[in-house]
């Protein structure tokens, strides 16, 4: 079953998600990121990071409404950061708005952080833990579960305020199917694990809020058309919040509704015990510094939360405009005017956890090297490390291509290099000369086969070539166009120029084709043709002399055999 994973879209290569896993459970294959679920602990930061906001969670939402709809009742565990996504005043509001859902009932989770601390304290001071680990976290505990065996033994043996929480609440309601409600992805696998009928983020509660019309703490409920009033307490729930405040194991008053928050466990501690450091780490990038160094030290309380800031940062939460100090504010405004909650008796809250396999295998040093030769890394000096492709180092890539769950081409630097030194031979052996120059006409680019044409060997600018008038054109109107047959003084070759602008590039490419052979061609011709028409006009010139001189003597030798045969006739007339 999956509980996170990407939409199909065009990955653009930024390996976003994959640095910010703090686990490397993402495969990158075939550009699209598919979440590797053996090995994912559910944190969600590869979701926040995504520029496509391409994750897909779980979604509870359909089997809950229809268990909403069967007459078992269905109770909402609720996580106090509630508050900070909701904007609520009070639970009571929320509570009547989940009545409204159709949930018998509604209960915040401070109630199991309350029983969950008291635990922490007995384990503290029964002086056993060299070191100990807050086990509230279930992404956090499943990484050291997966990746950290070795302080497995500093995670404390205590179920989490969730898993808490439905216990207490099905010792209470023996037959209702307890749903918990709040921003975190892995709460799903953990509901899932541990008996729960199913988690909610905080997204999919307010989709279900939105469908029905309803809102929450005094606004419009659209599906009644009236004001959502706060319920009041009945008098069970009033003699339970105002019950005297116990000391001792088991029955202290704590603050836990701080538990969204960073060092909100901590602040759960009415009294500290002896012989520790009390520490919060929040975040995914700090998760693995801290573990390690985790065992170096000794006499260390480690609070350590998956999201930056905790659980009001969840991966699932409500943005509001004010952010993570805005989500603080108003968790530290509620926890100080709300009632304590009180530890009572609950059942067990023993939990065990045994160490996992992720299922990746250890890659041999052959195939790590095989792998990072065929990237062109022969020796050390050749492992940039540069994180470019999500992994930390050269070598965690070639175990994640041993393992499938990368491409060799991941790598940028070597990519850029093979496509720069590619460009570079197409380039410098292209039989045209190729320009490339910015929108001032100066020069960036320029290969040999252009300087020859040019007969210049290093030109600043366009104009110190040729006439640039076409170019200003082209640059100028964004248009392809083109130059036929141009002379270049200095080689006295003939070029044809095609000039094409690059656009998002604010360069234009011109590419230069030799036509001088063409060109001389078509002057021996033209000067052949020329040479022609001058012969053939001195020949016509010619012909038409002698024609007219053979003209003229027939014009004489005819007048005269006309006078002969006048007189003929003349002499033969008189003799008659």
């Amino acid at each position: 079953m999956f509980y996170l994973d990407f939409l199909k879209v065009n990955c653009k290569n930024c390996y976003k998600c994959l640095r910010s896993c703090p686990v490397k459970a993402i495969d990158m294959r075939n550009n699209q990121a598919k979440i590797i679920e053996s090995r994912c602990i559910l944190c969600g930061n590869c979701t926040r990071v995504c520029p496509q906001n391409a994750k897909i969670v779980h979604d509870d939402t359909t089997a809950i409404v229809q268990l909403l709809a069967k007459p078992k009742p269905v109770i909402a565990s609720v996580a106090p950061s509630f508050v900070s996504s909701f904007g609520s005043d009070g639970f009571e509001p929320f509570r009547a708005a989940l009545k409204k859902l159709g949930f018998h009932d509604a209960f915040e989770t401070s109630e199991g952080a309350a029983a969950v601390t008291a635990e922490y304290k007995k384990l503290l001071s029964s002086g056993k833990y060299e070191n100990f680990i807050t086990s509230a976290c279930p992404a956090v505990n499943r990484a050291i579960q997966l990746y950290h065996h070795d302080v497995l033994e500093y995670l404390a043996p205590v179920d989490s305020p969730m898993v808490a929480h439905a216990k207490i609440l099905k010792s209470r309601f023996k037959d209702a199917a307890i749903v918990f409600i709040g921003p975190c992805i892995a709460k799903k696998r953990e509901a899932k694990e541990n008996g729960l009928a199913g988690a909610l983020t905080f997204e999919e509660l307010k989709a279900m809020f939105d469908k029905r019309g309803i809102v929450i703490d005094g606004e419009k409920d659209k599906s009644t058309s009236r004001i959502v009033e706060r319920v009041p307490e009945t008098t069970a729930e009033k003699a339970e919040n105002q019950s005297d405040e116990k000391t001792g194991d088991g029955g202290v008053a704590l603050s836990a509704k701080y538990y969204p928050i960073s060092r909100g466990i901590i602040k759960s501690f009415d009294s500290f015990p002896a012989g520790y450091e009390y520490i919060a780490i929040d975040g995914v990038d700090r998760l693995d510094e801290a573990l390690e160094d985790l065992k170096n030290v000794k006499g260390v309380f480690l609070e350590i939360n998956a999201c930056d800031g905790a659980c009001v940062n969840g991966p699932c939460i409500l943005p509001r405009a004010g952010g993570a100090v805005e989500a603080n504010a108003l968790i530290r405004r509620y926890t100080s005017r709300a009632p304590k909650d009180v530890v009572r008796e609950c059942p067990s809250l023993a939990a065990v956890r045994k160490p996992m396999e992720p299922g990746a295998r250890v890659p041999t040093e052959g195939e790590i090297k095989a792998v990072l030769e065929s990237i062109g890394k022969f020796k050390p000096a050749d492992e940039l490390n540069c994180g470019a492709c999500g992994y930390g180092t050269c070598r965690e890539k070639a175990w994640a291509v041993v393992n499938g769950y990368a491409e060799q081409n991941m790598c940028v630097p070597y990519m850029r290099e093979k496509a720069e030194s590619m460009g570079n031979v197409i380039i410098e052996n292209s039989p045209n000369g190729l320009i490339v120059c910015d929108s001032d006409l100066k020069i960036t680019e320029i290969n040999r086969r252009a300087t020859s044409l040019i007969g210049i060997d290093d030109p600043a600018y366009i104009f110190e070539c040729f006439d640039p008038t076409a170019v200003f054109k082209a640059a100028e109107s964004g248009k392809p166009t083109g130059v036929e047959k141009l002379k270049l003084e200095k080689t006295n070759k003939y070029v044809n120029i095609n000039i094409v602008p690059l656009v998002k590039e604010k360069s234009l490419l011109l590419v230069l084709t030799d036509v001088t052979e063409k060109a001389n061609y078509d002057d021996e011709l033209s000067k052949m043709k020329r040479d022609t028409l001058v012969v053939t006009e001195t020949v016509i010139e010619k012909q038409m002399r002698v024609a007219q001189e053979i003209a003229s003597l027939l014009g004489e030798t005819t007048a005269e055999t006309k006078i002969a045969l006048l007189n003929l006739k003349k002499a033969i007339l008189e003799e008659k």
